[in-house]
């Protein structure tokens, strides 16, 4: 593959990442898929995987050809960030969509590692003479659906831990809400909720504090929430029993649910992804059961003195956990630094 080649197969994979990320936070548990056909240089046509169900982005992208392009559509390049499917699924296969429509290069960034795909479909394309070229922008190309991949890789869901600490170290305060965080960092948080397909917290945090978690700071859908417990004596008017999202509970019939057992229920529900986000009991038994794969932890300027006026002894300390920095960044006066686990470990 030549210079020039490469340089244009860059420019539309990287549309194609564009396009797959405006289903962000509706498509889960499929993939975030984005699609660009482009015949002598010229976009003709674009798609998106908008939502689970719905129609996929090779289908969209060749749907949104205008008529006076339709004659081009067999002479030109798909580009796609994913591997077109290659079974029956709530869709029709997107090989033979291409096949049908004559397309004749096809242009994929990462190869899809669900088992009823896994290669299927480049292996069809190019059985029918369809030249098919893969991993371009591939790095990038599995960043985006790395809750994807990681699913469909370990069967089981990526964890991602979120909590805010004090200057000095404390998460929360027994019997009262803190304000740890500022503004800038709520919307920072109910982002990250819209990346993920679910949420979960303990089932104390639920009685203490009536979260809502839902993303009304942030464009994008509710996620499910996931609470460890059962649902007796929650009171009928809180915000965790409205419609606005799903609402799972895991609780054991004699004794509490082992990390590992919350593991497989959220696999057994399809979770690909799911936001911690407390209390400190449930952080900690993810991070001891190594069951995470990056953690989000803002830190404030502020110390728990100044933040609250309760003693210390009524003080929750932050938890404690090992990883890589991959990033570090200021939200006013707070500091967001993210931590990947190098060592989270499959389910067993």
């Amino acid at each position: 593959m030549n210079q020039n080649n490469t340089t244009h197969h860059e420019q539309f994979m990287r549309r194609c990442f564009q396009l797959a990320m405006l289903g962000t936070s509706y498509t889960a548990p499929n993939p975030m898929v984005g699609a660009v056909l482009v015949y002598k240089n010229r976009i003709i046509g674009e798609g998106y995987h908008a939502h689970f169900g719905a129609a996929h982005a090779e289908v969209n992208c060749i749907n949104s050809v205008q008529e006076n392009d339709k004659k081009h559509i067999a002479e030109a390049t798909l580009y796609v960030s994913l591997e077109p499917c290659a079974h029956h699924g709530k869709t029709p296969p997107c090989a033979d969509l291409i096949l049908k429509h004559n397309i004749q290069k096809v242009v994929i960034s990462v190869q899809d590692n669900y088992n009823a795909v896994n290669g299927k479909g480049i292996e069809r394309l190019r059985t029918n003479g369809v030249e098919v070229t893969t991993g371009i922008l591939e790095t990038e190309g599995k960043a985006l659906l790395k809750h994807f991949l990681h699913f469909n890789q370990y069967q089981q869901p990526y964890i991602t831990l979120k909590f805010a600490q004090t200057a000095d170290g404390f998460i929360g305060i027994k019997g009262k809400q803190l304000q740890i965080s500022n503004e800038l960092s709520k919307r920072y948080v109910h982002h990250l909720r819209a990346t993920h397909q679910a949420i979960l917290v303990g089932k104390n945090t639920i009685i203490s504090d009536n979260p809502t978690l839902d993303v009304r700071h942030w464009n994008g859908r509710n996620p499910t929430r996931i609470i460890l417990g059962n649902n007796k004596n929650i009171p009928a008017n809180y915000n965790i029993l409205n419609k606005k999202s799903e609402t799972i509970f895991l609780a054991g019939d004699t004794q509490k649910l082992s990390i590992l057992e919350v593991m497989h229920q959220l696999h057994a529900h399809s979770i690909i992804s799911v936001l911690v986000e407390g209390g400190a009991s449930v952080l900690q038994q993810f991070i001891q059961s190594n069951f995470w794969n990056e953690a989000h932890i803002i830190s404030s300027k502020k110390t728990l003195h100044e933040i609250s006026d309760c003693y210390q002894q009524n003080a929750t300390k932050a938890p404690e956990l090992l990883g890589q920095t991959t990033s570090i960044f200021n939200l006013e006066n707070d500091t967001i630094q993210i931590i990947k686990n190098t060592h989270a470990i499959p389910l067993t």
